[in-house]
């Protein structure tokens, strides 16, 4: 194997790393009550969050705004990510993942089992991965703590 080879697939397994060191933040900041100036960080400038059923935010300033009603709609969250098929192109990079999320409501303090796929556009940064758009497509479950899914 020449060295060119061998450098190319080192970065591409510090890329895949880097992007799931991202994701880990990502879910840090959100089990983290959705800190509302945390998350901006981990984005573009003119990155998107987008929930079927939920909203969509464009740029820091709706993203921020996005994550402070999740903070007053959520008084727990344990977002834990699995399964990633990540693609690195140069500079960008997709990302699928499965995501489950035990969480609480604060109206009525409702406890909900959820379960969703993201697809996500990423791309480097002065040397730094960042989310350009985030997409939850659809819950794949949103069941009750009490009764479960299965019904």
């Amino acid at each position: 194997m020449d060295l060119a080879a061998l450098e190319a697939r080192i970065a591409r397994v510090e890329d895949v790393e880097a992007i799931k060191q991202l994701k880990a933040r990502y879910c840090e900041i959100c089990d983290d009550s959705h800190n509302p100036d945390e998350i901006v960080k981990i984005f573009t400038e003119d990155g998107i969050w987008e929930g079927k059923g939920i909203g969509k935010a464009q740029g820091h300033a709706a993203i921020r705004e996005l994550f402070v009603g999740f903070q007053k709609a959520m008084s727990y969250s344990q977002h834990m990510v699995m399964n990633p098929i990540i693609e690195i192109q140069g500079d960008t990079a997709t990302g699928r993942w499965y995501i489950f999320v035990p969480s609480t409501f604060r109206h009525g303090n409702q406890a909900k089992w959820q379960a969703a796929r993201y697809s996500e556009d990423y791309v480097r940064e002065n040397g730094a991965w960042k989310i350009k758009h985030l997409r939850i497509a659809g819950p794949r479950m949103s069941a009750d703590y009490e009764t479960g899914w299965a019904s």
